[in-house]
């Protein structure tokens, strides 16, 4: 059977995770974010900035360690025993479907303000398209989304460069009307804003030295979108009222609108388009790796773990794929991205714990990188991370919450019929 190929070096692969990163949050959500946190809508992005650094760091590491597509899943194995693995790899596949339907959707609501047309034509097109140029390889859908992601990052950019006039224009330490717990609340939404340095490490089948290259990656592709997410949330609020941005279905597009008229709001939603079509394309292309490596790890069928010689797992692109396209027909844009941020949460306080757990079990394992900062063979970031994903948890919607319960419960029945009939 055919294997992945190694065909990314350290540009290509910042440039995925950047890809993956930008448009999921800015493009689709900073509108919701803004009702959430008012004109400090940048404090939320920083909050969620921080939660993500310590996480990012914790994949890092791990990613030294187990270069594998299968990721979380091996991190957590190798930590906590394959129980626990499955349910947090099951989390994490449920996490990234339901995150590319999100942004299928925020997809979606673009194309229909340029164009009038239906959501479910827009989700359609964006699904169709991106299954096209997964089946065509790795080199050829890293190529797409670095070509995706240099338009989608020009289109931030202008952002920033328009609002230059208007920086200054509002109090962006003004409390919201839900006082500091809207900004917690909306660093919880828009910390999906930050999700695809948990994706990057699924691609690590198929990068150059992964071991040394990976890390880098991940820590090059957080601190560019950092930097970029809070000047755009400082820029959008200064042009455009909180109020407005959290009632648009184009925040972005309405922004720069506003100020250059229907023209520039036409191409900024051209360029939001590449943004979230670009982010579906990397997550569908992580969860087809997760699922494919998962799969070779014998936690599912193994049929899913066929690769075509192109190099494409072809059953686990198609499988997750058309699972994203049917749930697009939910609709609720919103509701999806906190029911990923919830799922992703978890994950997160896993992965956290396996990197302290195997600083015990595994002292001498070989690290090309390791974590900063640590008591003895105690890592305080990873604690740090564990702790902070903890209190985001807590401040997801209720609604959301019992989504996340039944996907925990569906992945531990499936767990069961796993151990009786795959084994």
């Amino acid at each position: 059977m055919a294997k992945l190929k190694r065909a990314l070096g350290l540009l290509e692969t910042a440039i995925c995770g950047v890809g993956i990163i930008l448009g999921a949050g800015i493009y689709a959500l900073v509108g919701e974010g803004a009702g959430l946190a008012g004109s400090a809508l940048w404090l939320a992005f920083v909050i969620a900035a921080i939660v993500s650094a310590f996480s990012a760091l914790s994949y890092a590491e791990l990613s030294s360690m187990f270069p594998k597509a299968a990721s979380t899943y091996e991190y957590v194995r190798n930590a906590f025993g394959k129980q626990l693995a499955f349910i947090i790899g099951w989390l994490m596949l449920g996490g990234l479907v339901i995150g590319a339907t999100t942004v299928s959707i925020g997809f979606a609501n673009y194309f229909g303000a340029l164009t009038g047309t239906p959501q479910w034509l827009g989700a359609t097109l964006v699904v169709g398209f991106c299954v096209i140029i997964l089946l065509l390889g790795i080199k050829e859908s890293a190529l797409v989304g670095i070509i995706a992601t240099a338009i989608e990052a020009s289109g931030l950019i202008a952002v920033i460069f328009i609002a230059i006039p208007y920086i200054g224009s509002v109090d962006y330490f003004e409390l919201p009307p839900l006082g500091i717990g809207g900004i917690f609340a909306a660093a919880a939404l828009v910390f999906f804003a930050y999700l695809g340095f948990e994706d990057m490490v699924k691609l690590s089948e198929e990068v150059k030295d992964a071991e040394r290259t990976m890390p880098k990656a991940i820590v090059l592709a957080i601190v560019f979108t950092t930097i970029l997410y809070v000047l755009v949330a400082i820029s959008a609020v200064s042009v455009l009222p909180w109020q407005e941005l959290a009632a648009s279905k184009a925040p972005l597009a309405d922004a720069v609108g506003t100020v250059f008229g229907p023209s520039v709001y036409n191409a900024i939603g051209m360029i939001a388009l590449f943004a979230t079509g670009n982010t579906v394309l990397f997550m569908l292309l992580a969860g087809s790796r997760l699922l494919y490596g998962m799969a070779d790890s014998g936690a599912l069928p193994k049929g899913l773990a066929f690769v075509n010689e192109r190099g494409v797992p072809l059953y686990a692109t198609i499988a997750i794929s058309t699972i994203t396209y049917i749930l697009t027909y939910s609709g609720d844009i919103k509701l999806a991205a906190l029911v990923t941020d919830l799922v992703l949460f978890f994950v997160f306080v896993a992965i956290n714990a396996s990197v302290i757990s195997l600083r015990y079990k595994l002292p001498d394992a070989k690290r090309p990188f390791k974590v900063p900062l640590s008591i003895g063979r105690f890592p305080l970031l990873p604690f740090f991370g564990l702790l902070s994903s903890i209190i985001l948890i807590a401040n997801v919607q209720l609604e959301a919450c019992l989504y996340g319960v039944f996907l925990t419960l569906l992945g531990a029945v499936v767990y069961f019929f796993k151990e009786r009939k795959w084994k």
